[in-house]
């Protein structure tokens, strides 16, 4: 047993870059996390790790120890969820991933309904726009869209989302209202960049059945799409947003629709029915079929019905 606290705290630790990362994951104080691992070494009779004050690393006997048992920690987890499923009541703890504007206005306001169902649970949602690991960060489901599915990954549809390309009134007022997409080049635009891959959201719209990205120059960038929301409505320019933002903000006349069914007149171009881009589908993702216990297929099952209501 001692072993594997040791084992536990090593994995932990260098996934997480510290002993005191490790020991906040695990509920443990940082010296028994180090004792764990100081116990490890002299039962294998090497140094697995160089302490610095500054940063942790691997020796060289380390790197080949951690090469070995870093997927022990998530089988042994995985092997204990699994036994517990036998009880099929929700307990422990749940840790959600999703982007940032996503979890914020789309899965956080689910959470409270969950929790209140299940007092058995206990549940940590994390916000993120950057690229998570399952194993390395304790995530049990990933929210996600579908550029970012890996074939690693067990996803199970969530919901659709349309997506609007808006502006507020008093930009329209003082630059005027595109009537088509090619009109956008003339306009300020404030683009999204992905903090996966670095690259810009591109505008892709639907005329008729066909996919198709007009010439955009961006006036303004930013990594984060409320922050980009705040901007629109600041009158800086035109964004492009999930319905989940642009509904309750196009219903106060806060900003207005282009292009696409709903816009103020612009319904159509010629005879050309728009479309703002193809709609976002977001996913739920585990790591495996074996980590669907019955809290995480609890949550998954919630969000689902709660989300087709929408």
């Amino acid at each position: 047993m001692d072993s594997l606290r040791g084992i536990e705290s090593f994995v932990r630790s260098v996934e997480m870059g510290s002993i005191a990362a490790a020991a906040r994951q695990l509920g443990i104080s940082p010296a028994a996390a180090s004792q764990n691992i100081a116990r490890l070494e002299r039962d294998l009779g090497v140094r697995l790790l160089q302490r610095t004050t500054r940063r942790l690393g691997l020796t060289d006997s380390g790197q080949v120890y951690f090469e070995r048992v870093r997927h022990v920690v998530h089988d042994l987890e995985v092997a204990a969820t699994a036994v517990s499923a036998l009880n099929d009541t929700p307990r422990g703890r749940l840790t959600i991933s999703a982007s940032v504007a996503f979890g914020r206005h789309v899965i956080a306001p689910l959470i409270p309904g969950f929790a209140s169902i299940y007092p058995q649970l206990s549940v940590e949602l994390v916000v993120t726009d950057r690229a998570i690991d399952h194993i390395a960060e304790g995530i049990d489901i990933s929210v996600r869209f579908a550029e970012q599915l890996e074939p690693s990954l067990i996803a199970r549809r969530l919901v659709t989302v349309p997506m609007m390309i808006c502006a507020s009134p008093d930009y329209l007022a003082r630059r005027g209202h595109p009537k088509t997409p090619e009109d956008l080049v003339h306009h300020d635009c404030l683009l999204y960049r992905l903090a996966t891959h670095g690259r810009l959201f591109r505008w892709t719209f639907l005329r008729d059945g066909t996919l198709y990205e007009p010439d955009i120059k961006p006036k303004i960038v930013s990594n984060d799409i409320d922050t980009l929301t705040s901007m629109v409505l600041a009158g800086a320019g035109i964004a492009r947003l999930g319905a989940f933002i642009s509904d309750d903000l196009i219903a106060k006349g806060l900003v207005v629709p282009l292009f696409g069914e709903s816009a103020e007149g612009d319904a159509t171009a010629g005879s050309d029915t728009i479309a703002a881009h193809t709609p976002f589908t977001f996913y739920a993702c585990t790591l495996d079929r074996h980590s669907a216990t019955p809290k995480i297929r609890a949550f998954i099952d919630y969000a689902v019905a709660a989300l087709s209501s929408r």
